[in-house]
Order: C-alpha cells, then sequence, then structure tokens
C-alpha cells in the first residue's frame, strides 16, 4: 500500500505492521545525472522489492532532502544538519509506529546518510518506539559496490534502466572529462578533504560510461532481492529487546 495514493479508511483497514521509507537526497550528481538521483533510485529499489514480497508492505513517501552539505559548492544542492535528519526520520517512523506499522525498513540512496540513519535506527529500537533498520541499496550489490563512486557507473547504470529520459546522454563526455577517479583526498589513511568540490572538478567520481542499462537492471535485481530477504527478516523478527545480564 502507498500512502501517497491510499485514503485513511485504506489504512485502517490495512493489516500489517511492516513499512517501508524510502530516504535519499537532493544533492548534484554531475552534469549528466539530476539532483533528484538519490531519491529516484531509492524509491526504485523499494519499489521493485516490495513486489517480491507476498506480504502486505505499507511504502511511506520518501525524504527527499538529506545530509549532504559536502555538494554545497554545487548549485541546487540542499541539505539540513545531522541532527534535524536524525529528528526527521525518527519522527517520521514514530507516526508510522502510532498507527501499528512499527516494523520499518528505511531503504536509503545516499552515503551521506548512512551514519546517520544507523543511528537512528538503534535509537528507534532502543526505545522501543519501533522496529527501524536502514538498508542502503548500492550495498547490497555484490561486487559492484566497490565502484559505487558519486553520479558514476552505479548510479548511472540504475537511472539508465529506470528513468533514462532523466540522463543527458550529451554531457556524458563532459561529465567523464571532470571526474575524479575516487572519494577524497587521501594520506596515512585520513581523508584531507572535507567537501566534494575539492577533489573533482565536477561532481563525478567514477566513469558513468561504464554504468549501461543492462548493468542498471542487474543493479536492481540485486538490490531488490536484498530488500526483500531484508524484509522478511524483519517481519519475523523477536524485536523484543534481551534481557540485562546478570
Amino acid at each position: 500500500m502507498d500512502l501517497r495514493d491510499a485514503t485513511w479508511t485504506d489504512v485502517r483497514d490495512c493489516e500489517t505492521d511492516l513499512a517501508v521509507v524510502p530516504v535519499g537526497s537532493t544533492e548534484q550528481h554531475g552534469p549528466h545525472a539530476p539532483l533528484g538521483t538519490d531519491v529516484v533510485t531509492a524509491e526504485a529499489v523499494a519499489d521493485a522489492g516490495l513486489e517480491r514480497v507476498e506480504r502486505e508492505v505499507v511504502r511511506a513517501p520518501a525524504i527527499p532532502v538529506g545530509i549532504a552539505e559536502e555538494h554545497r559548492q554545487f548549485p541546487g544542492t540542499m541539505w539540513v544538519s545531522a541532527d534535524t535528519f536524525r529528528n526527521y526520520v525518527r519522527e517520521a517512523v514514530e507516526s508510522l509506529a502510532h498507527h501499528g506499522f512499527d516494523r520499518v525498513v528505511i531503504v536509503n540512496g545516499h552515503g551521506g546518510n548512512v551514519d546517520a540513519l544507523r543511528e537512528v535506527g538503534a535509537r528507534i529500537t532502543r526505545d522501543g518506539d519501533a522496529y527501524a533498520v536502514p538498508f542502503t541499496w548500492f550495498e547490497a550489490v555484490g561486487e559492484h559496490t566497490a565502484e559505487m563512486g558519486h553520479g558514476g557507473p552505479l548510479e548511472t547504470a540504475l537511472l539508465r534502466h529506470c528513468e533514462p529520459e532523466l540522463v543527458r546522454e550529451d554531457r556524458i563526455d563532459e561529465a567523464r572529462d571532470g571526474r575524479a577517479e575516487s572519494w577524497g583526498d587521501w594520506t596515512s589513511y585520513a581523508n584531507l578533504a572535507y567537501d566534494a568540490a575539492e577533489f573533482t572538478d565536477n561532481g563525478v567520481v567514477g566513469d558513468p560510461e561504464d554504468g549501461d542499462a543492462r548493468r542498471g537492471e542487474e543493479l536492481l535485481e540485486l538490490a531488490a532481492d536484498g530488500l526483500a530477504r531484508l524484509l522478511e527478516a524483519v517481519a519475523e523478527r523477536d524485536v523484543s529487546r534481551p534481557p540485562r545480564r546478570e
């Protein structure tokens, strides 16, 4: 059930405690990919994962702005503080739990959200408001994960498969010319850079040309299968907190 399209009476009659919340970001993804890439990909994976489970699941609207100040030099990027983001996600999940949807998988499409989502999932769960688990799609695609980058092969591939009209194909050469090969500027295992503009001219990390639609289809299959397995595990898990050890 998609809450965007449902009525309150539809929700009242819904017999499930399981929900999915897509979370992304509105930030630069180079000259060829849209600012909403992380939202588009999170929603695509969420929807494909839901198609693979037989049980009923509530699908919440996506949260479109995340922790993305590292892209602030690129026009159009939006961000909120980590505190604001954690509070917003927590309260959104708490509102679902208020209606009985207290097992929640947060489907994430943005690397900058990862740490905060793990923290907020733990806080929600430990406080007993709900059981919340974050799932970041590009961490669930096997050997492809190592090539994640930014506006690079994986995100471009998934866009080309799911919404190809959003990719500015006439700007791929421009994206390749100004890209960085890896994220950050590293010395002695320390990243000297805080903002993306310190190491990539146009915001791209990795080669978008290596991400065709066929690869995007494979990525969606892998991520959706992983999400479906997670949903089943969350639905069946004993979510009571372990007792104090004596």
